[in-house]
């Protein structure tokens, strides 16, 4: 042993030196860690709004798109298509969408922001099957209802609204998702102005 003096100046330095060196070598490994919790870039992709273009969408016409993996109908429904919407409440399992298939803003008679534009998860209620849209002769599925959607892999039939008629398998209206129309001619799909 050494009976040399005690340096606590040299001491105090190499613990401080040590200390952030070693606080340094912490947050460095840490970084790359706590990254690799966000989700991939794929990730944020498959649940991002997307956007879709009407200019070109005709009175009848449907269009898809797809969000979170999901097709999306939207659907410029006529002035006729718009008549039926209140003929048939009777046979309506939900004719006021009571249940929570839609954000607050569509619930009313044509489930939409717009009357004439129609915004739907294009996937049956019952099992997941994605129903076929009819614009005419839809009178064989439900008569005196000139169009709707069918799914047929279990006999499901929806309005021009996407609500369910009774005594088929389907238990709840089709999914209406979050939208916004950013102007005249794109829709938002899955963000709305209480999102966005």
């Amino acid at each position: 042993m050494s009976n040399a003096p005690v340096d606590h100046g040299r001491r105090r330095f190499l613990t401080i030196a040590t200390s952030v060196v070693g606080g340094v070598g912490a947050i460095g490994a840490a970084v790359p860690f706590i990254a690799s919790w966000n989700p991939s870039e794929k990730a944020k992709q498959a649940g991002a709004a997307v956007t879709a273009d009407i200019s070109k969408l005709e009175d009848g016409q449907l269009i898809r798109v797809e969000w979170r993996g999901k097709p999306v109908w939207i659907v410029k429904r006529t002035p006729a298509m718009l008549e039926t919407l209140t003929n048939f409440d009777d046979k309506l399992r939900d004719p006021a969408s009571e249940d929570p298939q839609q954000p607050d803003y569509a619930k009313n008679t044509h489930r939409s922001k717009k009357p004439e534009i129609f915004v739907a998860v294009g996937i049956c209620t019952h099992l997941g099957c994605s129903p076929t849209y009819i614009m005419k002769d839809f009178e064989a599925q439900v008569e005196g209802m000139p169009s709707g959607f069918f799914c047929p892999c279990h006999g499901s039939t929806y309005d021009m609204a996407g609500r369910v008629f009774s005594g088929v398998p389907a238990p709840k209206n089709l999914m209406i998702p979050p939208y916004m129309f950013v102007d005249d001619t794109t829709i938002l799909i899955g963000e709305d102005e209480g999102t966005a």
